[in-house]
């Protein structure tokens, strides 16, 4: 009788050890990937260097269909940097049909440094960051490769945003001013318009002055110290004085937010302002 209920036992326990194992193996071989976008290489003769391109492409994208998308670069656009959760921002909002869907292309960095500031007559920052100062060969690269190769392999339209953080934003304000023509929407976060002994502010604004194409500016701050806030502060009023119908400022400070965590809450706040909801019917 022990035999036989030992027999029992053992028969019924090797059965249940069968049955657990066939769901967690067929469990294992159904996982697939979860793709965000995909990954473009682009080798600039202006930099001379290969760079990478992440690329979100929104749903129903289609290379045969005849539907175009507004195209956002971000900088700082690394997939351990700023891609994954501006995208997610991008997504969400076209998701409940709050802005159009949209390409973004995230420009992964070599040398950030190097790439978003222009010489400083600074002895110090010679010093300590000896890569600095090329970002008219990256304005270059951007002008002359990477929006053409965007537009020639994606189904763009006409609708070119910028997005920089920090050194990315001293960046987006040296483009505004420089080549303001090579964006329609300028994403400018927490600009470090202390670069150079604030030689950006006293830059001359002729360029945009001239620009008779609409341009909406968008310029957040947040809690990141009296040079920084001023800063900002004061290159959207030198904007908002030129007194220009085609030129569209907005200033948000976020004082809740400090320079790490700015990023996120303010590039959802600039969408929102860029892309206002439409009025209820009532």
């Amino acid at each position: 009788m022990k035999l036989t209920l030992l027999i029992f036992l053992s028969l019924f326990f090797l059965s249940n050890i069968s049955f657990s194992q066939t769901p967690q193996s067929t469990k294992t071989n159904s996982q697939q990937p979860f793709i965000l976008g995909v990954v473009e290489k682009i080798q600039s003769a202006e930099l001379s260097e290969t760079r990478t391109l992440n690329i979100y492409l929104p749903e129903g994208y289609s290379a045969d269909s005849a539907i175009t998308y507004p195209v956002i670069y971000l900088l700082d656009g690394s997939a351990n940097e700023d891609f994954v959760h501006v995208v997610g921002i991008v997504q969400f909002l076209t998701m409940i049909e709050t802005m159009p869907k949209s390409i973004v292309i995230g420009i992964a960095n070599a040398d950030r440094r190097r790439d978003f500031t222009f010489p400083t007559t600074i002895a110090q920052d010679k010093k300590d960051y000896p890569t600095t100062g090329s970002s008219a060969k990256f304005m270059a690269f951007i002008e002359n490769e990477l929006q053409p190769f965007v537009q020639k392999k994606y189904k763009t339209n006409n609708i070119k945003t910028i997005i920089g953080q920090s050194l990315g934003g001293l960046f987006a304000v040296e483009v505004l001013l420089k080549k303001p023509k090579l964006f329609n929407n300028y994403m400018i976060v927490s600009p470090s318009l202390w670069w150079d002994n604030e030689s950006l502010l006293k830059t001359s604004t002729t360029a945009l002055e001239k620009q008779t194409d609409s341009i909406n500016i968008y310029i957040s701050v947040g809690n990141e110290g009296k040079i920084m806030e001023g800063d900002a502060k004061q290159f959207y009023e030198t904007l908002h004085a030129l007194g220009k119908n085609n030129l569209h400022v907005d200033f948000v400070p976020l004082p809740e937010e400090n320079h790490l965590s700015i990023l996120h809450n303010s590039v959802y706040k600039g969408f929102q302002m860029l892309y206002p909801k439409k009025a209820s019917k009532k």
